[in-house]
């Protein structure tokens, strides 16, 4: 594994995961930190720099609140740009139709299936409220 702060989120994950794969009869070796599992020494350092990892991502989540908060503030934050197709309506209506899967509809538009579905759902109450 390049590094273990790729491998899991948390330093339960990171653990059960070794675990899983001790089980199956694989050692877990870290390149970057020059860890490895087959050693009592190797297991600890894992925890330890599991948790260092895992507190380094916290950090990072909370500067950013933090920053978005700020930005906020002075009015400068959005968020995300919505996504924004202007075929949407024609190529849904093909959906609808049968004239396309889903799957190729989501191909024309350069949607993600989630994306897709949350977009039709919010269209069709949209129009039933007018």
């Amino acid at each position: 594994m390049e590094s273990i702060s790729r491998f899991a989120r948390n330093t339960r994950d990171l653990l059960e995961l070794v675990e899983q794969l001790a089980a199956k009869g694989v050692e877990f070796v870290s390149q970057k930190e020059a860890i490895d599992t087959a050693t009592p020494t190797g297991k600890f350092m894992l925890t330890v720099f599991g948790a260092v990892a895992e507190l380094e991502r916290e950090y990072i989540l909370q500067r950013q609140r933090e920053g978005i908060e700020i930005a906020k503030a002075q009015g400068k934050y959005r968020g995300r740009k919505p996504i924004f197709s202007p075929d949407f309506d024609r190529v849904t209506a093909q959906w609808q139709r049968g004239e396309l899967t889903a799957v190729q509809a989501m191909k024309k538009l350069n949607m993600s299936k989630a994306t897709f579905y949350r977009k039709v759902r919010y269209s069709a109450s949209f129009h039933r409220e007018k």
